[in-house]
């Protein structure tokens, strides 16, 4: 039974969502105005799998992951770069679903965008309005947190102790430093819709809000995001949300802990981040996601280089098992030759490997945990493979299987795409390879072989066969 570490509660709680087989599931996106960085991935790519593990386990789930494609960052944004916010939005939003999909992210079932929403976010703060949880000045609306009682339970936060600071909008109009924006008015040159406050913009916190409850209903199942959004950014949500409907709006809080650079936060403000697209140009994403899913989700995760090229290694190990066992020439699986007691144990593997996968992931989705199953499972059909009795290599063939059935709610070892070179590159080879090869018509064996090994050395493999040189890009 699935267990989940539930921030509101700060608890590990048996999963049951509100409708038998049904799983209502947000998570927030991004705001578009720069390319996202490898530690924004981390959410994308850990809550992508937790969708994968609840349909593996026979869920049906309707997943939403917002757009915030109007936003003062964008805004800010266009203007240093001298362009309309909506050209700004639209450019990184693009850019964004293309490393989504370099990463393996599987695409949302909802993937609403903050200006195709503001007339259901106008409804939904006019109607905070009228409970008195929000109330306007000068054309802007603000939301009374003093008003709504159980303000801070998600954070664990007391009202009386919250002070405004760096993480509370400070503005002098509103009646408490607590109150946090729900509309804001616009300058005539900046983007705006009209309202009954004025001409205006919605506040960051509604949108997730509105957004989350018109594509999944008023009380949601799991609402997933980084552990730097529980406050104020989560806990607002609560506030405007169950302030107009007076229901629990989501039943599961699911929070990741934060990427870190040598102790300390990832982050574009600190300028100590790779985008993720430039990770993606060393690594391929199988890499990246092993990397995350070697860390349990709600622990910090250092970035470096030698945690990455382990992952890739890590990798790498279990590609060579399944090409291992591609190249056998297996017996029908209704082999009747006894098997040897690594065959044994390795059927013994492979008929529990899934109830042993599940026992792992169920502790509060446990990725290290199933990670080790699976290649627990590699290990065995290795030890078996390497005894050289083949007379039963069906069962690596079963034991290839299962690996590839339990990796796939992580996005793993399904079919790796093999890296290529750009057409720079590969004119580039081709004018050394015909070097190299006239160096050896000279016989300048030295400088030749000096050229195969330095291009070996940044990852081409080249093969002299049968009076002709091919290359290609070793995957290892």
């Amino acid at each position: 039974m699935l267990q989940l570490y539930n921030t509101l509660t700060g608890e590990q709680e048996k999963f049951e969502p509100l409708e038998e087989g049904k799983v209502r599931f947000y998570s927030c996106g991004p705001t578009v105005y720069d390319y996202f960085h490898i530690g924004n991935a981390r959410p994308f790519i850990v809550f992508d799998a937790l969708r994968r593990y609840l349909e593996f386990k026979g869920y049906e789930v309707e997943f939403t992951q917002n757009v915030t494609d109007l936003d003062d960052k964008i805004i800010d944004r266009a203007e240093e770069k001298d362009v309309e916010p909506e050209e700004l939005a639209k450019k990184y939003a693009e850019a964004y679903f293309e490393d989504l999909d370099k990463l393996g992210v599987k695409e949302a079932d909802y993937v609403p965008r903050v200006t195709e929403y503001v007339e259901q976010i106008i409804e939904h703060v006019s109607a905070l309005v009228d409970k008195g949880y929000g109330y306007e000045v000068e054309g802007d609306v603000y939301f009374r947190v003093r008003e709504f009682s159980d303000y801070g339970k998600l954070s664990g936060r007391s009202i009386d102790d919250l002070k405004s600071g760096a993480r509370v909008e400070v503005d002098a109009k509103k009646e408490d430093p607590l109150d946090f924006a729900l509309w804001k008015s616009s300058d005539p040159d900046e983007p705006g819709w009209d309202s009954p406050w004025g001409r205006g913009r919605p506040g960051w916190h509604i949108e997730c809000s509105v957004m989350a409850q018109t594509t999944l209903g008023e009380t949601i199942d799991i609402h997933a995001g980084g552990h730097d959004l529980v406050f104020p950014h989560h806990e607002n949500e609560i506030a405007q949300s169950e302030g107009r409907t007076g229901k629990q709006f989501c039943r599961y809080w699911i929070h990741n802990g934060l990427l870190e650079f040598e102790g300390e936060k990832m982050s574009k403000s600190l300028g100590n981040f790779e985008y993720a697209r430039e990770v993606l140009d060393n690594y391929d994403r199988e890499t990246v996601r092993y990397f995350y899913f070697s860390t349990h989700y709600r622990k910090p995760l250092n970035f470096s280089e030698k945690n990455l090229k382990d992952a890739r290694s890590a990798v790498d190990r279990v590609y060579e098992f399944l090409r291992t066992v591609e190249d056998l020439d297996a017996e029908p699986e209704n082999s009747e030759s006894p098997l040897t007691d690594s065959g044994k144990e390795l059927q013994d593997r492979i008929e529990t490997a899934r109830d042993r996968f599940e026992e792992e992931m169920d502790k509060d989705f446990n990725t290290p945990g199933g990670l080790g199953v699976i290649f627990d499972l590699v290990k065995q059909a290795n030890k078996f493979r390497d005894e050289g009795k083949n007379e039963n290599s069906y069962l690596l063939k079963e034991a290839k299987r299962e690996v590839q059935k339990l990796a796939e709610p992580l996005g793993l070892f399904q079919g790796r795409e093999e890296p290529s070179a750009s057409g720079m590159e590969e004119g580039l080879v081709e004018l050394l390879l015909e070097v190299r090869n006239s160096l050896r018509d000279k016989q300048d064996w030295e400088l030749a072989d000096r050229i195969r090994s330095e291009l070996e050395e940044i990852g081409i493999e080249v093969k002299d066969q049968e009076g002709e040189t091919t290359w290609s890009v070793d995957r290892n």
